[in-house]
């Protein structure tokens, strides 16, 4: 084997199943720990989304924050990975990416209340993340552990998936479209616009990439969520058994507790990779808030799945269900659902071409945060400059050329994020409990 072969099998068998049972597994613990917070507080976290703007230099509000992170987690990963689910898992799996849900609801829970309580001030606002949580609620013996994150935070958060793909549909559009110019220059032409785009955003700083965020996600949510109405209403007559197939396929014996085990995984699963709960993205952003309260930014932070892995993903897995037979044993997931909307709606598949573009620059925009906010740590502020132009160039070199070994790297530095953040957040769960009791216990009636 040689080394791009072995990174490849190494970054496979990391994101599989030891990936799925920290992510899940450790999630289990924190919503059993927290007390079912996904489900008992959901009310509060909708309550706190009612905190005005901030006024605080160098900080966002609590919305402009959850936007921010729904912005980098709404991408591909709710139309292709739902696709591919039910592809290899029936609808029963998206009952099971709505377990999963609740679970990484809990999980982001954990990541608001340590961002907020363990963030460093700096003299351009706040500074947080998995690597200011580990040392400073860990101790500084475990600086080490916050560096390791740092460094895979740089790597995993390269948008390469989401530069290439977006560069093959829209290449694939334009020829079909009878673009004459050799499909590689267009690659380039795209790939050149895609990093022109993000720079504009990205180079504005925190604070722009906040307020397009704010915009750009209820626009594009809204947009799809109309497009599946559209689906829905036309195809109303088949919506009851549509929705009765979730709940029946997902509790199916027929093929034995093996196969309800294997529908189960498969939407838990592919709900994980997509929310980022556990990964340790979300608690950065979270911590640029100028909320000062833990538990009422952990309440805001726990919506973040709730938004991605449930409803967008819902809107998905009604789309393809109510608008194509599922064939077997395929898991082409961005092609299914281009299919699906496109039979369905008229123009849907070029409709849903330009979701995915919005989607998959959303997700850049918060992901270029991420990286240079672990540079910052790393390397300083003047330094962790250079990473975000490094950032922007990738865009333009991941769009063009074949993914390869990068995809693996990415990948395997993704993995690398998800293991110091989750046994962050088990060691310190603690903390966050009493946290949470302190913020809802009953506070003493005042004197006069």
């Amino acid at each position: 084997m040689n080394l791009s072969e072995i990174l490849t099998a190494v970054a496979d068998t990391l994101c599989g199943y030891p990936l799925f049972f920290t992510l899940i597994g450790g999630g289990l613990i924190l919503f059993l720990s927290s007390g079912m917070v996904s489900l008992r507080r959901l009310p509060h976290a909708i309550a706190a989304l009612k905190a005005g703007k901030s006024s605080e230099a160098g900080a966002i509000s609590s919305a402009q924050a959850l936007a921010s992170v729904v912005a980098a987690t709404v991408g591909m990963g709710n139309i292709a990975g739902v696709a591919i689910a039910i592809a290899m898992g029936g609808p029963g799996a998206i009952f099971w990416m709505w377990v999963s849900a609740l679970v990484g609801m809990s999980t982001k829970y954990h990541e608001g209340v340590l961002a907020i309580k363990y963030r460093t001030r700096t003299a351009a606002g706040y500074a947080g993340g998995p690597m200011h949580i580990i040392t400073r609620g860990l101790g500084v013996n475990w600086r080490w552990l916050a560096v390791s994150f740092a460094v895979a935070g740089m790597f995993g958060t390269l948008c390469i998936m989401n530069a290439n793909q977006l560069t093959e549909a829209l290449s694939a559009t334009a020829v079909s479209a009878g673009a004459t110019i050799d499909e590689s220059w267009i690659k380039l032409i795209i790939g050149i616009c895609i990093a022109g785009i993000v720079s504009a955003v990205v180079l504005g700083g925190l604070k722009r990439i906040a307020a397009v965020a704010s915009v750009l996600v209820p626009f594009m949510v809204g947009a799809y969520f109309l497009m599946v109405l559209y689906i829905i209403i036309t195809h109303l007559y088949a919506l009851p058994s549509t929705i009765s197939s979730i709940f029946t396929n997902a509790f199916n014996l027929e093929a034995g507790w093996g196969a309800l085990a294997g529908i189960a995984i498969i939407g838990a699963r592919r709900a994980a990779l997509v929310n980022d709960a556990g990964v340790g993205t979300a608690s950065i952003m979270h911590s640029t808030s100028a909320n000062r309260e833990p538990v009422k930014e952990g309440l805001v932070a726990m919506l973040g799945p709730a938004i991605d892995s449930g409803f967008v993903c819902t809107l998905t897995a009604l789309a393809i269900l109510l608008g194509t037979e599922i064939p077997a044993g395929n898991t082409h997931g961005l092609t299914l659902a281009l299919y699906a909307f496109g039979n369905s709606i008229p123009a849907g598949g070029l409709l849903l071409t330009a979701i995915v573009t919005c989607f998959a620059l959303s997700s850049m925009f918060t992901y270029s945060f991420y990286g240079t906010s672990c540079a910052v740590y790393l390397f300083g502020e003047k330094r962790a400059k250079l990473y975000t132009y490094a950032f922007i160039l990738s865009l333009v070199v991941f769009a063009v050329v074949p993914l390869g070994t990068a995809v693996a790297l990415c990948d395997l530095f993704y993995a690398l994020m998800a293991f110091p953040t989750m046994f962050t957040l088990l060691a310190l769960r603690k903390q966050v409990r009493e946290e949470t009791d302190r913020y809802f216990s009953p506070k003493p009636a005042m004197s006069i």
